[in-house]
């Protein structure tokens, strides 16, 4: 491409020997007779120089200057002029010309004038690499700055939810253990409730981590919708039995199958019946709560709808659900579990739409194509 050269002169002897010099100095060169067809094989080839007479007729070399400079700006322009158009040439360099050489032409002055412009071009090309190198760089080190302060959060945040949860496990255990010396059955339950509780919170904090850190392939299978819909549910309703809490399920027999990566779903959605759940046990302007889970086909998606009558939420609260560490839970919460559902769900091409008012509930919408296009 440096090597490519486009000489304009209406002269066809200068062309020739110019053309013939330019071709054994490693030249690939583009000849024009006048402006108008410098400026057709410009726009074919795009040579870095131009060397072009300026005095032609038609469009002259400093029309033809200004033309390709307004297209390609880093375009190298030499002239040729006759002694007696000198303020032409000089003149020149107000539209950026980089040369000039005159007639009759010197080789040794041409070939200057030609390294010059090389030098130019090869410098301006090293800037433009080196820019660029320096605004990746930028570009990393900010990303780079980014994930530490990330990362610098989520430790101080998992560390805060584990010592909360091994605090929560000493209670059960202590528990357990008193059951165990004074004979009493009903303690050693209710201690081994709690620690079975503060396992299954240790358990999805880890799997939330894990989904958190390793951007995991998926593994697309077909699975049935009231199949899936019901195990899910199986996870849920241990969680709210002696709460007070009515769990409804409607789920459309005639949804069929559809094609995702089951454990990942899953997890999703019991993030968000989770947060259903703990939304209900925190409302205590109630006596009873209300979860419904439903699942239908409609309109090629899955359509999972996970409403409640809890605590429900502001605007502002909904803008920032889905953020990283944004939790509504206060110290009990780690903010993984909706950044991470969301996260699924969109890989899987499907979305969540949220709706809800303070003190009326929530009402949560998971659409999931019904053939999967992992992104």
């Amino acid at each position: 491409m440096e090597k490519q050269i486009l000489l304009v002169d209406d002269e066809e002897d200068i062309r020739d020997v110019l053309g013939v010099y330019l071709k054994s100095h490693g030249y690939e060169v583009h000849s024009a007779e006048n402006g108008e067809e410098a400026l057709k094989l410009f726009r074919k080839y795009k040579p870095p120089v131009v060397l072009s007479d300026i005095k032609m007729p038609g469009i002259d070399g400093i029309e033809l200057l200004r033309k390709i400079k307004h297209e390609s700006l880093d375009t190298e322009f030499i002239m040729i002029t006759g002694h007696g158009d000198m303020d032409l040439a000089i003149a020149s360099f107000q539209d950026h010309a980089a040369d000039f050489i005159t007639k009759p032409i010197n080789v040794n002055i041409l070939d200057v004038a030609l390294k010059k412009v090389r030098e130019k071009i090869v410098s301006r090309r090293q800037l433009r690499e080196y820019t660029e190198n320096l605004e990746r760089l930028i570009k990393e080190k900010s990303e780079l700055q980014d994930n530490l302060s990330a990362l610098g959060l989520m430790l101080g945040t998992i560390s805060h939810s584990i010592k909360g949860l091994l605090t929560g496990l000493d209670g059960g255990m202590y528990l357990v253990d008193s059951g165990f010396k004074k004979e009493n059955l009903g303690k050693i339950a209710e201690g081994w409730t709690v620690v079975k509780e503060m396992v299954g919170h240790i358990r999805k904090l880890i799997q939330d981590i894990l989904f958190y850190s390793k951007d995991r392939e998926m593994c697309l299978e077909k699975v049935d919708v009231c199949t899936f819909a019901e195990e899910t549910a199986k996870v849920i309703e241990p969680k709210i039995l002696n709460r007070h809490i009515e769990f409804l399920k409607d789920f459309d027999s005639s949804a069929g199958l559809f094609e995702i990566d089951s454990p990942a779903v899953n997890s999703a959605i019991i993030n968000i019946l989770e947060n259903a759940v703990d939304a209900c046990i925190r409302d205590i302007s109630k006596p009873l709560h209300r979860i419904i889970f439903s699942a239908r086909q409609d309109d090629n998606r899955i359509l999972f709808e996970v409403s409640d009558n809890g605590t429900g939420m502001d605007q502002e609260t909904i803008d920032r659900l889905f953020t990283l560490f944004f939790s509504t839970k206060g110290k009990e919460g780690t903010g993984f579990g909706l950044f991470i559902a969301d996260r699924i769900i969109r890989k899987h091409g499907g979305s969540i739409e949220v709706k809800s008012k303070p003190g009326h509930g929530t009402q949560f919408k998971i659409k999931i194509p019904v053939n999967s296009s992992v992104s």
